[in-house]
């Protein structure tokens, strides 16, 4: 006879039955195709996948692919491969946006913890970065006035600087600043719509698997620099700036978080 404490334990039962397969299940619906469209968008989590081949139209020829490879909470792990022939400007942006916390004023964020752990090979000479890039705004989703950008590798391509050495070479607003375990020259210009801050590798070597607080920057600017805490963080991503050459990003682990 079927009794009834067998039927509770049954629909008991039930929830983790279904419940069990769902972290797995979540992890199948990553897109891992490859994509090369001027504009695909692929999201994986709390980030969006982001082909931004915004300056493709002063190639004479070339490409940009990339792709989702896994997702495990909050990390992921992607890559792009690009070549592009001709022009000086900087072709795409292919990058990982992060989609949560933003509009959140400076003042009232706590951390912005980040890791980044990548590799790339080339076939002879690039002009690249491998770079994180914030913006920040007067209102929650305003128009652009800062944006940071923080190079974890510098391939001939040196920042925007409103000021330049005799030999042409940009000219830091200030030297050997240490920040999130490593030491950086700041620069500072305009790229004719907003404010650019850049931060390089001192000793400009490539870091190539970093683990920090990105907020220690923006603190940096606000008590440094100028820079208002009362904006707001309007767009945190990562990507790589191409500009000519061929060369293929793998990012093993990338992970971005707004507190």
């Amino acid at each position: 006879m079927f009794s009834f404490t067998k039927l509770g334990f049954l629909v008991l039962l039930v929830p983790f039955v279904f419940a069990a397969p769902s972290a797995t299940l979540e992890k199948r619906q990553v897109d891992t195709s490859q994509h090369c469209g001027d504009w695909d968008t692929v999201t994986a989590g709390p980030y969006s996948l982001l082909l931004n081949q915004w300056g493709k139209s002063g190639a004479s020829s070339g490409s940009d692919c990339a792709q989702v490879t896994s997702l495990s909470g909050t990390t992921v792990a992607w890559k792009t491969s690009w070549n592009w022939v001709g022009g000086n400007g900087v072709k795409s942006y292919t990058n990982l946006n992060l989609n949560s916390g933003l509009n959140k004023k400076l003042s009232a964020i706590s951390s912005i913890p980040s890791t980044w752990k990548w590799s790339q090979s080339t076939s002879g000479n690039i002009v690249a970065s491998v770079a994180y890039d914030l913006f920040t705004s007067n209102t929650a989703g305003g128009a652009n006035v800062n944006e940071i950008m923080i190079w974890l590798a510098n391939y001939n391509a040196g920042p925007i600087s409103a000021v330049y050495n005799s030999d042409g070479t940009p000219k830091p607003k200030a030297s050997n600043v240490s920040l999130a375990g490593h030491t950086w020259n700041v620069y500072f210009g305009s790229n004719g719509a907003n404010n650019v801050w850049s931060f390089l590798p001192s000793n400009g070597a490539a870091i190539t698997s970093f683990s920090g607080d990105l907020n220690a920057f923006l603190k940096y600017l606000t008590s440094s620099q100028g820079v208002s805490s009362s904006q707001y963080i309007k767009t945190a991503q990562g990507g790589t700036e191409a500009t000519t050459g061929t060369a293929t990003l793998t990012t093993s682990a990338y992970s971005l978080v707004i507190n």
